[in-house]
């Protein structure tokens, strides 16, 4: 099918960056979210980045207005059923997004392929819960999404192949890369990723190094162009935590047992950049590590 709309549900931090490249890309976009102000504060961000890219002349001033006025918003869910493909980016707790598929299911044309930004759960059994497990399938972006090259293609066990084309020829459309993964935890990227993250934390947590000298330890000894906990932080550990779980669960390895210390900080309500506190203090001018 020729996909022109999309429907994105969540404005948060992968919700205004996936609605950002569609409607730089020449889709029309429709976002929603629980309240307006964070649907208004979605707006002015993806406007300010944009700006950005005009000021280094990867994009048009014309582009950016044609890409501000293809974006629409709407508190009411049920406005999405009418798009071409939705994208559900809400938070990575799969009862949010069961409940959310379950409002939206009524009011979608049967034709809507319908898709999960999850980062880690089982497209599968999302897809399960649903009228079209076989136009149903994850749709994994990078964070940030403008800038990340890279999208994950994952197929549940019912997705059929005009679908997946279908999202192929989307991503090719954004200008970005698509990598099939299978319906495994964590898919490709954090399925390595996470491991790495939370290795870095039972790091920390048995005193092996400090915040500090563990990320130049990476960063500068393995050429990453940001160390674990930094990263970590960008994320949020939240989601890190969420991950792990998943990875613990679904493949019954204590490999991938959650860091103690991670479970603590997200207990402490210390999530990142976006609490202004995790592994590094965000309130002053200048990020301090907290250990």
């Amino acid at each position: 099918m020729d996909i022109k709309s999309v429907g994105i549900v969540g404005a948060g931090q992968m919700g205004n960056g996936i609605a950002h490249v569609f409607a730089l890309a020449g889709f029309d976009v429709l976002m929603t979210d629980i309240s307006q102000d964070a649907l208004d504060k979605a707006v002015a961000l993806i406007d300010r980045n944009i700006d950005r890219q005009v000021g280094r002349g990867k994009v048009s001033a014309e582009d950016k207005a044609a890409a501000m006025g293809r974006i629409k918003t709407t508190l009411k869910l049920t406005e999405l059923g009418q798009t071409d493909l939705v994208i559900e980016a809400a938070t990575e707790r799969e009862t949010v997004k069961q409940a959310i598929f379950e409002d939206l299911l009524p009011h979608l044309k049967p034709e809507t392929i319908l898709t999960s930004n999850t980062s880690s759960i089982s497209i599968t059994r999302l897809a399960s819960r649903t009228d079209r497990p076989e136009k149903f399938m994850g749709f994994h972006f990078m964070n940030p999404v403008p800038v990340m090259q890279l999208v994950e293609l994952i197929r549940g066990i019912a997705t059929d192949e005009p679908t997946y084309q279908a999202m192929v020829k989307v991503v090719e459309k954004l200008g970005k890369t698509a990598a099939s993964a299978e319906d495994f935890p964590a898919f490709i990227v954090n399925r390595i990723l996470m491991p790495m993250i939370n290795e870095a934390v039972y790091t920390l947590y048995e005193g092996v190094g400090s915040v500090k000298s563990i990320d130049e330890s990476l960063k500068l000894g393995a050429n990453h162009p940001m160390g674990p906990l930094e990263l970590a932080d960008f994320i949020g550990l939240d989601t890190c935590l969420a991950i792990m779980n998943v990875l613990h669960e679904g493949l019954a390895d204590t490999k991938y047992r959650p860091c103690p210390l991670l479970t603590k900080y997200v207990e402490a309500g210390w999530l990142g950049r976006k609490t202004q506190r995790g592994f590094y203090d965000y309130r002053g001018e200048v990020p301090v590590p907290t250990r």
